[in-house]
């Protein structure tokens, strides 16, 4: 038209806004409504309801909770000896919903380090300490003078180097929870999930092996679920 000023075109696309991030994202350990069921008989009991939880790389957390408010049931899902009924699990990048049975047991023996109540869990009793420390790097295949190496620096850094040739009925209970601790860190962890790790130790010793995890998790960057 006659006169008209000119128009100049605009953009072909809208400028994109700031891209959403993925809940969970950049977090070590991510749950979504994460919910698990247990039927008993004819009974479904509710362990796990809706929860939410965020856990950054490095972080050393306490999950705290009444006896039977799904604690335990939690940290089995985090180290994938459970599988949750709904929502949705993923540790260091690995979705704990969609891992086949091959995948778990390498999941466990190299992203998770694991620290039980009980010593029956934790050491084998006709095991040296030196030796059940080896027992986690033995099964992923690492070469022998690697492993006697890293078992007793490992002692070492928890402070039983001394007592390395012993087996677990010759040391107290605070000195078996540290080679524990030592055994859960064999593999190098991204993850340790400690399960009560003091229940069965008198207050004192209690706070050493927690000073313990805090400089696993300092000294090693580890994140710490307790």
């Amino acid at each position: 038209m006659p006169g008209a000023a000119p128009v100049e075109a605009g953009p072909a696309f809208a400028p994109r806004g700031p891209r959403r991030s993925l809940f969970g994202e950049g977090a070590q350990i991510a749950c979504d409504n994460l919910v698990k069921i247990y039927k008993v008989a004819d009974l479904e009991v509710v362990a796990l309801q809706g929860l939410d939880l965020l856990v950054d790389p490095g972080e050393m957390i306490a999950i705290v909770g009444a006896s039977g408010s799904g604690k335990s049931t939690l940290l089995s899902i985090l180290g994938g000896l459970d599988v949750p009924s709904a929502g949705r699990a993923t540790v260091a990048g690995h979705d704990l919903t969609a891992m086949g049975r091959r995948e778990r047991t390498i999941y466990r023996r190299r992203v998770i380090g694991f620290v039980w109540q009980q010593t029956a869990r934790n050491l084998l009793p006709y095991l040296s300490a030196v030796e059940n420390v080896e027992l986690p790097m033995i099964l992923d295949g690492a070469a022998g003078s690697l492993r006697r190496r890293t078992a007793l620096e490992l002692l070492r850094t928890v402070g039983v180097r001394e007592r390395a040739a012993h087996r677990p009925d010759r040391l107290s209970g605070g000195e078996q929870q540290r080679v524990a601790i030592a055994v859960a860190m064999a593999n190098r962890p991204e993850v340790v999930l400690a399960d009560e790790p003091t229940g069965e130790l008198d207050t004192d010793t209690s706070g050493e092996v927690f000073e313990l995890l805090r400089q696993v998790n300092r000294e090693f960057g580890t994140t710490v679920v307790i």
